[in-house]
């Protein structure tokens, strides 16, 4: 993993990964630009305008002209602000928020946080979760799963390690058992709070095969430094195998 980090941003392992760097790098840019030109311009008024021996402070009386010129900067960056919201932020954010991808097309995932650790649970090659019970839960049944349920025979649950297929969408629905905690993987620029009581989905498609860190970005307690995982990112030919025989073993 320590190839995903370098000077910049983490390396982008999502297909939606790469708006959101153009958004941030284009942000930065204008902001140095505005610090750049409004730096030269205080120096540029320090320098003409600096305290001399026989010259006097004048004040010319405003006119409605100038007034108005005065505002041009300030007008110049509302209206880049509101064409980066509408042009670009807005319809980014509803891509990635809300249009989800089908769950016919999909790999779909829950992930029970707790404290301090990621609980995941994938439906099995029969595509269907077995039913859940709070009431059930142990340390050798983290995620409560009815063991009377016939749809969760060939269900896999583990611990801390999230597997992804390359190239094909995954819908993951967050909840936590405890506290809040946030599920945070820099390189696929996702982050989304787990929240007890809720369940939250968020997705993303993984362009890229590798192995990549899961991090909980939310202060959930003492041992909040040790709540880590791992996403590993398959091809599709070494995801199905590992689904196959994870699968098999939990029938066994």
């Amino acid at each position: 993993m320590e190839g995903n980090y370098h000077w910049g941003l983490p390396v982008a392992a999502s297909t939606y990964a790469r708006d959101i760097d153009f958004s941030l790098s284009l942000i930065h840019w204008v902001m140095l630009g505005l610090f750049v030109v409004w730096g030269i311009y205080l120096v540029y008024c320090l320098i003409c305008y600096r305290s001399r021996e026989g010259h006097r402070a004048t004040y010319p009386k405003e006119s409605r002209k100038s007034s108005a010129l005065s505002f041009l900067p300030d007008g110049a960056i509302l209206a880049f602000e509101i064409w980066l919201l509408l042009i670009f932020g807005f319809p980014v954010w509803a891509r990635i928020r809300e249009k989800l991808p089908d769950e016919r097309n999909a790999v779909n995932i829950r992930i029970v946080a707790q404290q301090f650790a990621w609980n995941i649970h994938y439906p099995g090659p029969d595509g269907v979760f077995g039913r859940t019970d709070p009431k059930l839960i142990t340390e050798a049944n983290l995620m409560g799963l009815d063991p009377a349920d016939p749809a969760g025979k060939d269900d896999i649950i583990t611990l801390n390690n999230l597997y992804l297929p390359l190239g094909k969408p995954a819908r993951i629905r967050l909840t936590s058992q405890d506290v809040i905690h946030s599920f945070f993987v820099p390189e696929f620029r996702l982050k989304q709070d787990a929240v007890p009581g809720l369940s939250m989905t968020v997705w993303l498609e993984p362009n890229r095969v590798g192995q990549y860190e899961i991090g909980c970005s939310q202060l959930c307690g003492l041992g909040h430094y040790r709540m880590r995982g791992d996403v590993f990112v398959k091809t599709p030919e070494e995801f199905n195998q590992w689904v196959k025989e994870q699968s098999a073993a939990a029938k066994g």
